[in-house]
């Protein structure tokens, strides 16, 4: 006879049984579905792989890519999504359904084009799709007081139509301030367009767009259209716009680094001033400008802006302007190309004033050989951080510039936004990109280039001052930085090609 406890080991025993056959029929159940889920994932990484291969820019990036797809799919496959799938073919449809072709030959017709600005530059002037437009009048706008006085002053006195895009739009007291100005003019029978970037703007609250809307003002983000391939499909999260872009009348446009944020006038306790540069150009160039705005728009909202009811073109000044817009959608990396042909032809000096720096090996290239050649290069850089990734990539290809012959400055009275280069007295350009990779490969970008010696002048002017409100950094700044800081700094270098 089995004592007690004998048999309270067999009801154990038979339990322990049961539970393994449960444990084990609930493995063979779920084989399938695991089965299922890993052939999934391994035919998307499949997919990502091909796509990589066949539309490879650089060999150690897509080998990188490659191997992270073989070993780790399942943490791969939605960073390719999100950071390497380009899939902009419709953004193209769109530029020739607009027929960005033949805007060059549109331009000689109507005897608007810069005949020798354009011979001198022939680089530039392919990439933007246009030549330099001349007849044009500039005015340089330096800081966020000058230049929201001007937009406002502009948007006061637009009788037909408005156009206005930014990156970052903000509910605060210049966001509203604008939002009213185009409330009143939408009111008094102006067509009013107003374009945001979903991700710049995503702490823009619905009541602020309704007010526009409810007004009349015709709205849009720029992936409204396209909000589900942020998920599904060719990932847009990672393309942003990131224009600032403003036009009344077809006749005047305002461009620059400027956002349509409190921050951007000096008023955030963490920055404090605010060093930015906009410029405002009337005549011709503010059609090209209108053009661009009218692509994203097309892309963005699926209507067209009547770009017919431009009558006349007025030429009010005797300045040259190129109006260059570029992104994912280009099929070579324009913007990246047209900087390096800037710096590869510099002279005597080349002044870069930047608040990211975080260039590709091309621009990198062209800054080394400037140097070799004698050229004054300097880079000006904010001493303040806003992104730390890439404030501290920033330090790491800044130090190597110094060790090559190449000036760094770092700015001293607040935050250094503005973008703006400066090429012997030559050319200068003044837009919305900064120097790196995601300016120059993955946004959609706007950049002004200038000939005329009287605006070459104002922008020297400019950034002599900027200079002399900067220190120069030297071998003493690496000296009393820690070795952790360092590590940290060329650890975030090794992801430039995303920030």
């Amino acid at each position: 006879m089995a004592a007690p406890g004998d048999a309270a080991l067999i009801v154990d025993a038979a339990t322990d049984v049961k539970t393994g056959f449960f444990l084990v029929d609930t493995v063979l159940n779920n084989l399938g579905i695991l089965a299922a889920a890993a052939t999934v994932l391994y035919a998307a990484a499949i997919v990502c792989a091909v796509r990589e291969i066949m539309s490879s820019r650089t060999a150690q990036g897509s080998i990188a890519w490659l191997l992270s797809l073989f070993y780790l799919p399942l943490f791969t496959v939605p960073l390719y999504l999100i950071f390497a799938w380009r899939s902009f073919a419709d953004y193209s449809k769109v530029q020739r359904r607009l027929g960005r072709r033949g805007r060059a030959r549109r331009a000689e017709e109507l005897r608007l084009s810069d005949v020798k600005g354009s011979a001198n530059w022939p680089v530039l002037t392919k990439i933007a799709g246009t030549p330099f437009l001349a007849g044009n009048a500039t005015e340089l706008l330096i800081d966020g007081t000058a230049t929201f006085d001007s937009i406002l002053d502009g948007i006061a006195k637009a009788e037909h139509s408005i156009l206005i895009q930014f990156f970052i739009v903000r509910d605060d007291e210049i966001g509203n301030q604008v939002a009213d100005a185009l409330i009143e003019r939408a009111k008094a029978g102006v067509s009013v367009y107003f374009l945001y970037d979903d991700i710049g703007s995503k702490s823009l609250p619905w009541s602020y767009l309704s007010r526009l809307t409810s007004a009349g003002i015709k709205v849009s983000g720029f992936n409204e259209r396209h909000k589900y391939l942020r998920m599904l499909g060719p990932m847009r999260l990672n393309y942003r716009n990131h224009r600032k872009v403003v036009v009344t009348d077809f006749q005047h446009t305002w461009i620059g680094g400027h956002n349509l944020a409190d921050e951007y006038l000096g008023r955030s306790k963490r920055f404090g001033h605010w060093r930015d540069t906009h410029v405002k150009v009337s005549g011709p160039a503010a059609v090209a400008s209108a053009i661009c705005f009218s692509e994203d728009w097309k892309w963005a909202n699926g209507t067209e802006i009547p770009l017919d009811a431009i009558e006349t073109i007025p030429q009010p000044g005797d300045e040259s302007v190129l109006v260059m817009p570029t992104g994912p959608a280009d099929d070579l990396e324009n913007c990246a190309i047209a900087f390096a042909e800037a710096a590869s032809r510099a002279k005597e000096r080349l002044w870069i004033v930047t608040p990211y720096f975080v260039p590709g090996s091309d621009i990198q290239t062209a800054l080394y050989a400037a140097a070799m050649r004698g050229v004054d290069v300097r880079v000006l850089l904010p001493e303040k951080a806003d992104h730390t990734l890439v404030w501290l990539a920033s330090h790491s290809h800044a130090d190597e510039m110094m060790s090559r012959g190449i000036k760094v400055y770092r700015y001293q009275k607040g935050f250094l936004h503005q973008k703006v280069v400066l090429v012997d007295n030559q050319l200068t350009s003044i837009g919305t990109v900064n120097f790196d990779n995601r300016s120059f490969r993955i946004n959609f970008e706007v950049t002004l280039w200038f000939t005329h010696e009287r605006m070459i002048a104002k922008v020297s002017d400019m950034l002599e001052r900027d200079f002399a409100d900067a220190r120069q950094t030297g071998p003493d700044d690496l000296d009393r930085r820690s070795y952790a800081f360092r590590v940290a700094a060329q650890g975030a270098r090794l992801l430039s090609p995303i920030l």
